[in-house]
């Protein structure tokens, strides 16, 4: 009995599930309408592209979303049906090395905020001048803090953080859309192109956002084990998380562009929102929303590391696990500083997430929706002596695909049609799920009828 409860499991009873349409819409809009999606946005110079990677994108999210709905289990959980139980553990560390990411990119831009807030209040120098690392230093433990508060009692106040910020992030964004067309007109802005030497090809547009876009779908299951329809489970998080980032994205394309077109200048540096909302001349309050968009995407983030650190170690509660993600994550968002360059830290970290998150959702959702057609034996899962021990725990098997679809990823980086025009991402997804069921059959052949 004891050696069982060692690999336990939580599983949201449909009963206890709170979460509404509405509050699984609020919670991937808040996910996205954030401080990132407005810098990838500004980097971004093609919006085809941008509506292409987040389709194929937010496809598998709403996949990982109903096995969530279905199951009451989290993410990394469910993932212990592909790599196995124990085996699932690697996933569940790529899960936390990113959220914790994820949580330093926006807390980063956050505390520029900061610091913006403060030269204007008490005249202290902006991050990027002389002296201004300190006021940065001071974001960075103020934005800490209200993480702390945001998650302080787990799932439900991270619902209650969503609810409060999508009504004030919306009213934000449509201010600075009313603002950036009064600067430049819809022509300036669909015929306005990049330098040459600073241009992004579609291919590489769409590794740059499908990293970022991948990176909600091992968060899926976390939030939708809380729905009451299926329709909360798939469709709410598809279009919540296509609403949010087209939209951030778009205003941080065009605001960044609408300062390239007025200054004379086209700086990719120029779509942190801090620089944009200072340039346009938005004032104090708008500082504050950015802040407060940090806070909705990082209980996201929060909430998914703090799921993948409890799988690991099991005997870790939610919250306290909650509690040590942010405090990591403290750390790791000063890591830019050390760098001497945010952009720099930022394209070296999507570099990481474009590697390893395709080849793993891939494997996670072939063997659920192929190989195992939709179902799970939650009881198993929780095992040392089930279908999903495998070899010792691990299953090797995606292990192996694992690793091989990174390989094949750096492979096709250096493919030119591919590299240029499709992206590798989602060409690995593609043959590494068709590797993944063609090696089971192999090694793990399923009986030909489930009892």
């Amino acid at each position: 009995m004891q050696q069982e409860s060692k690999y336990q499991i939580e599983v949201v009873a449909p009963k206890h599930r709170h979460m509404s349409n509405w509050d699984m819409f609020a919670t991937w809009i808040g996910a996205n309408a954030n401080n990132g999606t407005w810098y990838v946005g500004g980097l971004l110079t093609a919006l085809k592209v941008i509506v292409a990677s987040s389709t194929l994108s937010y496809l598998c999210l709403s996949l990982v979303g109903f096995m969530g709905y279905k199951t009451g289990a989290a993410t990394m959980s469910l993932i212990r049906g592909s790599f196995g139980v124990r085996g699932s553990y690697v996933p569940s560390f790529v899960n936390l090395t990113q959220y914790i990411g994820w949580t330093a990119v926006n807390t980063f831009i956050a505390a520029t905020s900061v610091s913006y807030l403060l030269h204007d209040l008490v005249g202290w120098p902006v991050y990027g001048k002389p002296g201004g690392a300190k006021g940065l230093i001071l974001g960075i433990i103020v934005m800490s803090v209200l993480h702390l508060l945001s998650v302080s009692v787990g799932q439900r106040s991270v619902q209650m953080i969503e609810r409060l910020g999508i009504i004030l992030v919306i009213l934000f964004v449509l201010w600075e859309t009313v603002v950036v067309f009064q600067t430049v007109s819809v022509h300036d802005l669909l015929t306005w192109q990049a330098p040459t030497h600073l241009h992004m090809t579609a291919g590489a547009g769409m590794d740059t956002l499908a990293a970022f876009n991948l990176s909600w779908v091992t968060a899926g299951a976390d939030f939708t084990r809380f729905t009451r329809k299926k329709s909360g489970a798939t469709g709410m998080p598809f279009l919540g998380a296509f609403t949010g980032l087209f939209w951030f994205a778009f205003i941080g394309l065009a605001a960044t562009i609408s300062i390239a077109i007025t200054s004379g200048t086209y700086d990719p540096n120029n779509s942190d929102p801090s620089t944009i909302a200072s340039r346009l001349g938005l004032g104090v309050l708008a500082l504050l929303v950015i802040v407060l968009t940090s806070m909705t995407a990082n209980a996201v983030n929060l909430l998914a590391a703090g799921s993948a650190l409890s799988n690991i170690f099991p005997r870790i509660r939610l919250r306290p696990a909650l509690w040590a993600v942010t405090i990591i994550a403290t750390l790791v968002t000063l890591i830019p500083l050390i760098m001497g360059s945010f952009l720099a830290a930022f394209t070296a970290f999507l570099d990481y997430i474009g590697m390893v998150l395709g080849p793993m959702i891939s494997v996670m959702l072939v063997d659920y929706y192929w190989r195992h057609r939709q179902h799970y034996d939650i009881n198993e899962l929780a095992s040392s002596k089930g279908q999903y021990w495998y070899h010792h725990g691990v299953n090797w098997i995606a292990l192996l695909c694992w690793v091989l679809g990174v390989a094949i990823f750096l492979l096709l980086k250096h493919i030119a049609w591919i590299a240029t025009v499709t992206g590798a991402t989602f060409v690995d997804m593609a043959l590494i799920g068709v590797i993944y069921v063609a090696l089971m059959r192999i090694f793990y052949p399923l009986p030909a009828k489930r009892v």
